[in-house]
């Protein structure tokens, strides 16, 4: 059974992936970039697992390391939130 697409760590996988990705964007400097992934997983990892890519989220699924059922809602939260960085970035560019 797919789990709700507004629990906690679903939330959290999207706000994650999109200040991850506002930060690349904007930035486009490494050490902001790492830093802040880092303070995500940090942060939010134990929550939601701290994937804020859909390729780790593949990955992580495939090696069994996160449930199944977390799958589709990830990827689908995180490609959302790949596009919300984008709108964010062209209108204040």
């Amino acid at each position: 059974m797919m789990n709700n697409i507004l629990s906690t760590k679903n939330l959290v996988e999207f706000f994650g992936t999109y200040l991850f990705l506002l930060v690349i964007i904007f930035t486009g400097d490494r050490f902001a970039i790492a830093a802040t992934l880092g303070l995500l997983i940090h942060f939010f990892g134990s929550i939601s697992g701290g994937n804020f890519n859909p390729a780790v989220t593949v990955m992580m699924t495939i090696a069994k390391k996160q449930p199944y059922s977390d799958l589709l809602p990830y990827v689908l939260l995180q490609l959302f939130a790949g596009y919300l960085a984008y709108i964010t970035y062209s209108y204040y560019k």
